[in-house]
């Protein structure tokens, strides 16, 4: 009995392997990079680069997400005067993923390693949104000589408590099970985050076609799935340690909020950021946890005002 158990777990999981290698030959296909890779302490980041003209906007995605976020609603809007550097975070999209890449002061450097290569010797507006935010506010902290100001889209912050993760990235990110575990998100894990869209959004009106725009889809291969996992596991500690160190900020920083966001709490994230640091708050009746979106041309006008200070 114990025999025939075996083998046919083994089976299963033989099948999920080959199921999981499958979906990511197929939506790497249908989502290849589209950007440059920047060298930084060894490893690749992805860059996909929209504009010519100075000044400089380096954009940082959130959770389960990638650099395509900022392609299609918010970048268009500001391509024709500014260059625009959307990187994607260490593991996601098709940057390299690294030993401690979880720490955002690793995933900062990789940010300021971009800025570098890519506008040496110019200082940028960074934009993040959700995680992205936790990321930029890192970079201002540890290298201010790159960064003119801070466009922050609903941004996480501050260490939230207990909770407030969900069950699968604690299935994904350990190193053995999480492993095994991943193989099996391609079958499931798309038609139920197409499904759950519109919550993240709520109330705004999700945008027609944001899994396809936003190559949601690159997510769901394993070795991205788990970097996304072990990200937000690890986040709350992170938080926990950077946000003491938020009144060294000294640039302009401006936050769009939506009120009705249920993704994370405004009021703990944004409210105790304005504790500590001086923030032009841009708060969002209509807007959930998305307001890059329904609001572009808003956020549009904050990135060109804070590069006009240069």
């Amino acid at each position: 009995m114990m025999t025939i158990l075996a083998a046919t777990l083994s089976a299963l999981g033989l099948g999920a392997c080959v199921t999981s290698m499958a979906y990511t030959s197929k939506v790497e296909r249908a989502f290849p990079a589209g950007g440059t890779l920047v060298r930084v302490d060894g490893r690749d980041v992805h860059v996909i680069l929209q504009g010519t003209a100075s000044p400089v906007v380096l954009m940082i995605h959130g959770a389960s997400a990638n650099a395509r976020e900022f392609t299609w609603t918010l970048a268009p809007r500001l391509d024709a005067d500014m260059r625009v550097l959307m990187a994607d975070r260490p593991g996601h999209g098709y940057s390299e993923r690294f030993g401690g890449a979880e720490q955002l002061g690793a995933q900062a450097r990789q940010m300021a390693g971009v800025l570098d290569a890519l506008a040496p010797g110019e200082k940028a507006v960074i934009v993040g949104h959700s995680f992205g935010g936790a990321v930029a506010l890192r970079l201002a902290l540890d290298r201010p000589d790159l960064v003119s100001g801070l466009v922050l889209l609903a941004p996480v912050t501050h260490d939230w408590g207990s909770g407030g993760t969900a069950w699968y990235n604690s299935f994904a990110a350990p190193p053995v099970f999480g492993e095994a575990f991943s193989q099996l998100l391609p079958m499931v894990g798309p038609s139920q985050v197409r499904g759950g869209i519109s919550s993240v959004f709520d109330p705004a009106p999700a945008p027609e076609g944001y899994f396809e725009n936003s190559a949601i889809g690159l997510l769901f291969r394993p070795a991205n799935f788990r970097a996304n996992a072990r990200d937000v596991i690890a986040l709350r500690e992170e938080l926990r340690v950077q946000s003491a160190r938020y009144p060294e900020l000294k640039v302009p920083i401006t936050v769009f909020s939506g009120s009705q966001d249920t993704v994370i709490s405004p009021k703990l994230h944004v409210g105790e950021l304005r504790k500590q640091v001086q923030v032009d708050l841009v708060i969002l009746a209509h807007e959930g946890h998305m307001p890059h979106h329904g609001e572009g041309e808003a956020v549009a006008d904050a990135i060109r005002h804070l590069a006009r200070r240069l």
